[in-house]
C-alpha cells in the first residue's frame, strides 16, 4: 500500500512538472515570435531591441524586488503546513503575504514610474529607455500579487493557475505587441520599443484578473478545509508569520535579484563599455555611440530569447520541486525528494545536451533562418549556448536547496559569480578587439562558479544517484554524434534546397538521431522511461524492437 501511494506523488510530481512545462514551452514559443516578428519589423531590428530589452531589464529588477521568488517562498511554506494537516496556517500565511507583497508592489511601481527619467538618463545612459520604463511601471503591483496568489495554488499542489495565467498573459502579450509596434512603424524607435512593453501591462492586468476569480471559485473549499481541520496548531500572529516568511523571502528575494543582476550588470556596463570601446572609432558623437550600444544589447537580447526555450523545460522542474521536497522533508520522506531531485537534475541534462550542441554547430543557420533581415550573432549565440547548460543544471539544484530551506546559499554563490561577472564585462567589452563577446564569456564564467558551489553545498544534505558514465557521458556523447549529423545534413543540402528548408531538415534529423541514440546506449531505465509523457508505450515499443529487456520496476 506504501509503495503504490509513492507512485502516486510521483505521478502527481510528474504531472505538476509536465503541466508546467507544456505551459513553460508555450510561453517561451509565443516570446520567440512575437520579438522575431517586431525584430523583423521596418524600423525596430537590433535597434528596437535594444530599447525594448534594456528598458524592460530595469523593470525586471524592480519586479524581482516585490515578487521574483515570491511564488517559490508561498509555495514551499504552504506547502510544509497542508503537509502536515495545517490548512488554517496555509490560508493565513497566504492573506498576509498578499497584503505585503501587494503594498511593496505598488510602492515599487511608483519608484519605477517617477524615476524613470532619472534611470534612462544616468543609469543606462540613453534618455529614450525611459518610455519604456514609464509604461511598464504599473505592471508590478500586479505582478507581485499574483505572485502570492500563484505561489498558494502551488503549495496546495495544483500548478494549474500558474500555468494558465503564465500561458494567457503570454499569448497576450504576443498578440498586443505585434500590434501596437506595427502601429507606431514610422515613429522614433525608442517609442516603437515603449508600444510593445506597453502590451506587458495590459496583458499582465488581465492575467491578474483571472488568477482573481480562479480563487474565488476555489475559496469555498478551501475554507471548508479550514473548517473541517483536526489539527491543533499553535496560534501564530501576524508578526510571527511575516518573520517566518522574510526569513525565507528575503534570502530567496536577494538570490533572484542577483541572478536578475546578472542580467542588469549586461545592461548598463554593455550600454557603457560598448560606447567606451568605440570612442575614437566610430563617427557622430554621443547619438552614435548611443546607437550602437542599443544595437549590440539588442543583439545580445536576440539570443537569449532563443536560449529561454530549453531553459524553461528546466525551470518547470525547479518549480515543481521546491514545494515536492519541502513536503517530503516536512514529513521525514528524505528518500522520495532525493528520488525526485535525481531524476530532475538526470531529465535537465538529457533534455539540456543537445539544445547546447544544437545552438553551437547550427548558430548560424538559425539566426538566418528566423532573423532574416537581422541575422548577425552566430558567435553570440554559440558562447551563450554554454552559459545556458549551467543555467540549467542550477535550476535544479537551487531548487533543491530552496525546498530543504538552505535559500541562502544560491545567494552566495550567485553574488561570487556576478561580481566575476561585472569585473570581466568591464575588462572585455571595453575591449574594442572583444566587444560584445565579452558578455557570453563573464556569463560562462558566472554560471560555472554558481553551479559548481551550490551543487557541492548540496551534496552535505541529499545525496544524488547520478552516474557519471550513464547520467552524464551518454546523453552527452548522444549529443555530440546528433550534432555531428545535423551540422552534416545543413552542410550537405544547404547548396541543394537553401538555408531554410535545410535548417529544418537538419534540426528534425537531428532530434530523430538523440532519440535513437539514446534508445540505442540505454540511457533511461524502464522505471525512468515510465515517468515521462507516453513512457509506457515508449518502452513497449523499444521491447519489440529488442532494444530492451523486459524488466519488472525496482522499488
Amino acid at each position: 500500500m506504501g509503495e503504490v501511494k509513492k507512485q502516486k506523488k510521483q505521478v502527481s510530481f510528474m504531472k505538476n512538472v509536465l503541466m508546467l512545462m507544456i505551459a513553460q514551452v508555450a510561453i517561451k514559443i509565443l516570446g520567440f515570435l512575437y520579438r522575431l516578428v517586431i525584430i523583423n519589423i521596418e524600423g525596430f531590428g537590433d535597434l528596437g531591441n535594444g530599447y525594448y530589452s534594456t528598458g524592460y531589464q530595469i523593470y525586471s529588477l524592480l519586479l524581482t524586488l516585490s515578487s521574483v521568488g515570491i511564488p517559490t517562498v508561498i509555495s514551499k511554506l504552504v506547502s510544509e503546513r497542508v503537509a502536515i494537516g495545517d490548512h488554517k496556517g496555509a490560508h493565513k500565511i497566504f492573506k498576509i503575504a498578499l497584503r505585503t507583497f501587494t503594498t511593496i508592489g505598488i510602492i515599487m511601481s511608483l519608484v519605477l514610474f517617477f524615476g524613470a527619467e532619472a534611470i534612462a538618463k544616468y543609469v543606462i545612459n540613453v534618455e529614450g529607455v525611459k518610455y519604456t520604463l514609464m509604461v511598464l511601471a504599473p505592471a508590478i503591483m500586479f505582478v507581485a500579487a499574483g505572485a502570492v496568489l500563484r505561489g498558494y495554488f502551488a503549495g496546495l499542489g495544483t500548478m494549474k493557475p500558474t500555468s494558465v495565467t503564465q500561458t494567457l498573459e503570454q499569448l497576450l502579450n504576443c498578440v498586443l505587441t505585434i500590434t501596437f509596434v506595427y502601429a507606431t512603424v514610422g515613429k522614433d524607435t525608442a517609442i516603437m520599443a515603449a508600444a510593445g512593453n506597453l502590451s506587458s501591462t495590459i496583458a499582465i492586468i488581465i492575467a491578474f484578473i483571472y488568477i482573481v476569480m480562479f480563487y474565488k471559485r476555489e475559496r469555498k473549499s478551501i475554507l471548508e478545509d479550514c473548517k473541517n481541520q483536526t489539527v491543533q496548531m499553535e496560534h501564530k500572529t501576524t508578526r510571527q508569520i511575516l518573520k517566518i516568511i522574510f526569513a525565507v523571502s528575503i534570502p530567496m528575494t536577494i538570490g533572484s535579484l542577483v541572478a536578475e543582476l546578472n542580467a542588469t550588470i549586461d545592461t548598463i556596463t554593455v550600454s557603457n563599455c560598448i560606447q567606451k570601446a568605440f570612442t575614437g572609432i566610430l563617427e557622430g558623437g554621443k547619438e552614435a555611440l548611443e546607437l550602437k550600444a542599443m544595437e549590440l544589447s539588442g543583439m545580445i537580447s536576440k539570443v537569449e530569447t532563443i536560449i529561454r526555450l530549453p531553459l524553461a523545460i528546466n525551470a518547470a522542474f525547479c518549480t515543481a520541486l521546491v514545494p515536492a521536497i519541502a513536503g517530503s522533508i516536512a514529513k521525514k520522506d528524505k528518500k522520495t525528494a532525493s528520488k525526485r531531485l535525481s531524476f530532475s537534475f538526470f531529465s535537465t541534462i538529457i533534455i539540456i545536451a543537445p539544445c547546447t550542441v544544437g545552438l553551437i554547430v547550427l548558430a548560424d543557420p538559425i539566426l538566418r533562418t528566423i532573423y532574416p533581415t537581422s541575422y548577425e550573432g552566430a558567435g553570440l549565440l554559440a558562447l551563450t549556448a554554454i552559459s545556458m547548460t549551467f543555467v540549467a543544471l542550477s535550476y535544479v539544484i537551487n531548487g533543491g536547496l530552496y525546498g530543504l530551506g538552505k535559500v541562502y546559499v544560491p545567494v552566495i554563490a550567485l553574488t561570487i559569480g556576478a561580481t566575476v561577472k561585472a569585473v570581466l564585462n568591464i575588462i572585455l567589452v571595453s575591449n574594442p578587439s572583444i566587444n560584445i563577446y565579452g558578455s557570453p564569456i563573464s556569463s560562462i564564467t558566472c554560471q560555472a562558479i554558481n553551479f559548481i558551489i551550490c551543487s557541492q553545498y548540496l551534496k552535505r544534505y541529499i545525496n544524488l544517484n547520478i552516474t557519471f558514465k550513464k547520467n552524464i557521458m551518454k546523453p552527452v556523447f548522444s549529443a555530440i554524434f546528433m550534432g555531428a549529423v545535423a551540422f552534416g545534413t545543413h552542410y550537405f543540402l544547404e547548396g541543394i534546397i537553401g538555408n531554410s528548408k535545410a535548417t529544418i531538415i537538419a534540426i528534425l534529423i537531428g532530434a530523430i538521431t538523440y532519440g535513437t541514440m539514446i534508445a540505442i546506449t540505454k540511457t533511461l531505465t524502464k522505471e525512468e522511461l515510465y515517468m515521462i509523457p507516453f513512457g509506457t508505450k515508449i518502452y513497449k515499443i523499444l521491447v519489440k524492437l529488442r532494444i530492451y529487456k523486459d524488466e519488472a520496476i525496482s522499488q
